[in-house]
């Protein structure tokens, strides 16, 4: 019997929503016969909008939710007044096992918050961090914590490099990813003071390869793997990437139609400057996945496409049978409580 990953998707999250969040979904399980989506929503909507489609109907399921949550509510209140949303109920539905994993494109607060209360973190997981994929020179790098704990401790930071490190080298594959620490300078002495003091605990951690502090002007180079910071630097640097590769696209664009030359360059261009803005298309790594909880769940952008939730829903598929969940309780919170313990003798 086929093994299958069920992915449970906010269907009325997101500024295209319902009908990107669907196109996505359906396309996911054309491509895969391993997934099951179940569409978290109002039920009357997303059945006419899985009207104009053919699909293998046995992949799809809709769960009907009354309510949304919009992006400008509070979201604690929000979670704990709209019992009947679309992201309560996917999150509930993973809490309760009924699902592998949650995506949404939603309100980031109310995604962080259920994440957090409904659905629960790994014991000995002090804060789950939002880790979403930046592209590189060399390909990709983890960016850690980029949205959920803007005050944060050198402990926590400790946590997010480990998580990171797991992250990458098992969704990602890349072996022995190298892990620093975002700062104002490379040597060890600079910074703030939450900086200068989480960085001799990295350097002494013995499961991570920390190679020291990163510059913001070398994150774009891939001079490491998993970048570490709070969520009030991480949102910043997240932020200036996605502004400015927007920004170089539009002014390479307009160069290139500027003069008949230039249009005819090109035309003889095109095919490698193509490729290149693909790799600098974040559409291509899916959503940020919110590490260290009882489930996965996975924050997408809220204009996100369908082409970003098919890829959230893969995503998901890759980490679900990496056990990413089994290898932070292994060689996280386990080492950890083994370490406690020999301190105490």
């Amino acid at each position: 019997m086929q093994d299958v990953t069920v992915v449970a998707l906010d269907a009325m999250g997101g500024d295209n929503a319902p009908q990107e969040a669907i196109k996505g979904a359906i396309n996911a399980v054309k491509a895969r016969s391993d997934i099951k989506v179940l569409l978290v929503g109002q039920q009357s909507i997303i059945t006419k909008e899985l009207e104009k489609y053919t699909y293998p109907t046995e992949q799809i399921e809709i769960v009907d939710a009354p309510e949304v949550i919009e992006m400008a509510e509070p979201p604690v209140m929000a979670i704990r007044k709209k019992k009947q949303s679309s992201i309560v109920i996917g999150m509930n539905l993973v809490k309760k096992k009924n699902a592998d994993a949650f995506v949404s494109a939603g309100s980031s607060g109310a995604v962080l918050v259920g994440g957090q209360v409904i659905v629960g973190r790994i014991r000995g997981i002090e804060r789950p961090p939002l880790a979403p994929l930046i592209p590189t020179e060399k390909g990709v790098s983890l960016l850690i914590d980029c949205g959920a704990n803007v005050d944060a401790r050198s402990s926590h930071l400790v946590q997010f490099a480990k998580m990171g490190s797991i992250y990458m080298e098992n969704v990602v594959g890349v072996k022995n990813p190298k892990v620093a620490i975002v700062n104002i300078g490379a040597e060890e002495e600079k910074g703030n003071a939450l900086v200068k003091e989480t960085f001799p605990l990295l350097k002494e951690c013995k499961d991570i390869n920390f190679v020291g502090s990163i510059e913001a002007r070398d994150i774009p180079n891939g001079y490491a793997d998993v970048i570490v910071c709070e969520a009030f630097t991480g949102n910043v640097i997240l932020k200036l990437y996605e502004g400015l590769s927007t920004t170089l696209l539009r002014v390479v664009k307009k160069g290139l139609m500027s003069t008949l030359r230039s249009k005819i360059g090109a035309l003889m261009v095109k095919p490698a400057l193509k490729k290149t803005l693909k790799a600098f298309d974040a559409t291509e790594y899916g959503g940020a996945p919110l590490l260290g909880l009882n489930g996965l769940v996975v924050k997408t952008h809220g204009s996100s496409k369908a082409k970003e939730i098919t890829n959230s829903i893969f995503q998901c598929v890759t980490f679900r049978e990496q056990m990413i969940n089994e290898k932070i309780k292994e060689k996280i919170v386990d080492n950890t409580t083994k370490e406690e313990l020999s301190d105490d003798k």
